[in-house]
C-alpha cells in the first residue's frame, strides 16, 4: 500500500474534524449514535478498518498503523465522552415543556345546527322588529288549550298526543287549570303575552316543545318549534303573507314563492298549511319536493277571535296573525338531512359538517 494512504497524523487530524462536524449536526440522541458507530463501531468503521490494515502491512509499518489507529480511537472516544456530558447537561427534566416546539391547535368546538337555525330565525325577525320571547316547558290546561280555542274534545288534548304530569303546578289548587303538563306548542306564550301586554304585538317564541311521537326518521316527542303573533289594528292576511315570504326569501333562497293551502286550526281563521317553491329546482320538480315543486313549511292563518276574547282582547278592534314552523324542519331542508335523529345523537361526524 502507498505510503500516503497509510494511516498518519494529518489523516487522524482529519477524521476526528470531520466527526466533531457530524456529530454537532446530529438531529437526534439516535443519529449521534449512527456517527460514533461509523467511527468506533467494531466491524465497518474507520478504526476497524485501520486496524484490519496492520496484518497486511509490511513489518516496518505495523507499529505506525496502531498507534495513528489508537489515537483516532482515543481522540474519538474523548469527543463521544464530551459529546454525552454536554447531553446531560443540557437536556430537559422529564415533563419539562420544550417551547421551541410548535403549538398544537386545540379542538374547537361550535354550535349544533339547530342553535344555528335558531339563530338565524331570530336574527331574521329581530330585524324585522319581532320581539323574542320565552316562557315555561311545564304548562297548564288553559294556556295550552282553552284558551286557544281548543275544546275539551279537540283531538290534541287527547292522551295519545299530550304528556300530563301527575303532580299539579304549585298554587293551583281547586283551579279549573290544576292539570298540568308538557307543552305540545310555543302558542301558549302567545296568551301568556297577550295577558301581559296590549297591542300592538309582534313576538316570536322558539322553544322546545313535547308529543306523544315515537322517534323515527321524522318524528321525535321532544323538538324545537318558533311561532310568531302579530296584534293590531287593520293587520290583515297580506301582513302574514308578506311576513313570511320575507322570511322563506332570508332563510332559504331570494327566488322562492309562497302558497298557503286552506287547512283548519282551531286559534286560526282562516287557516292555511304553508308552503315555498323548491329552491333546488325552482318549481320544476325533483327529489327533494318529491317532484311536486313544492315543500311544506309549516302552518298559519289570521287570529281567531275566541283567542282575543280569552285574553280580554277587543276582537272588534284588534286584528292579527299567528304561525308555528318547527326549528327542525327548517334544519332539515336547509341542510338536506333525510333523517331527524341525527340532530339528537351527539355523533361528531355528523355535527362537525355544519357551518359555525
Amino acid at each position: 500500500m502507498p505510503a500516503d494512504l497509510l494511516p498518519n497524523a494529518e489523516s487522524v487530524a482529519q477524521h476526528v474534524a470531520a466527526f466533531e462536524r457530524e456529530l454537532a449536526a446530529a438531529a437526534s440522541p439516535r443519529d449521534a449514535q449512527s456517527i460514533r458507530d461509523r467511527y468506533l463501531g467494531r466491524k465497518n468503521s474507520v478504526t476497524a478498518s485501520w486496524m484490519q490494515l496492520i496484518a497486511s502491512a509490511p513489518p516496518d509499518q505495523k507499529k505506525n498503523i496502531g498507534r495513528y489507529a489508537n489515537e483516532l480511537k482515543q481522540a474519538i472516544e474523548a469527543r463521544w465522552t464530551q459529546y454525552g456530558e454536554h447531553a446531560a447537561a443540557t437536556a430537559r427534566p422529564a415533563g419539562a415543556v420544550d417551547v421551541t416546539l410548535p403549538g398544537r391547535l386545540p379542538a374547537l368546538g361550535h354550535r349544533h345546527p339547530l342553535t344555528v337555525v335558531r339563530d338565524r330565525l331570530e336574527e331574521i325577525f329581530t330585524r324585522m322588529g319581532f320581539t323574542v320571547v320565552e316562557g315555561p316547558e311545564v304548562e297548564d290546561e288553559w294556556h295550552c288549550f282553552d284558551a286557544l280555542n281548543m275544546p275539551a274534545e279537540h283531538p290534541a288534548r287527547d292522551m295519545q298526543d299530550t304528556l300530563y304530569l301527575a303532580t299539579p303546578m304549585p298554587g293551583l289548587d281547586g283551579d279549573p287549570r290544576e292539570r298540568t303538563l308538557l307543552r305540545t306548542h310555543t302558542s301558549t306564550m302567545q296568551i301568556r303575552y297577550m295577558q301581559a301586554h296590549q297591542p300592538p304585538i309582534r313576538i316570536v317564541a322558539p322553544g322546545r316543545v313535547y308529543r306523544r311521537d315515537n322517534l323515527d326518521l321524522t318524528h321525535s316527542p321532544a323538538f324545537a318549534q318558533v311561532e310568531a303573533l302579530v296584534v293590531g289594528e287593520g293587520i290583515s292576511l297580506a301582513d302574514l303573507k308578506g311576513t313570511l315570504l320575507a322570511f322563506a326569501r332570508e332563510m332559504f333562497s331570494p327566488n322562492i314563492r309562497l302558497r298557503f293551502r286552506a287547512s283548519f286550526f282551531p286559534y286560526t281563521e282562516p287557516s292555511a298549511e304553508l308552503d315555498v317553491s323548491c329552491w333546488q329546482c325552482d318549481g320544476a320538480g325533483c327529489a327533494m319536493c318529491k317532484k311536486s315543486g313544492w315543500i311544506e313549511l309549516g302552518g298559519c292563518g289570521m287570529v281567531h277571535p275566541a283567542v282575543f276574547e280569552a285574553v280580554g282582547y277587543d276582537a272588534e278592534r284588534y286584528t292579527g296573525f299567528a304561525w308555528g314552523i318547527g326549528i327542525e324542519r327548517i334544519a332539515i331542508l336547509r341542510y338536506q338531512v333525510e333523517d331527524i335523529r341525527l340532530f339528537y345523537e351527539n355523533d361528531l361526524r355528523f355535527l362537525e359538517q355544519f357551518p359555525y
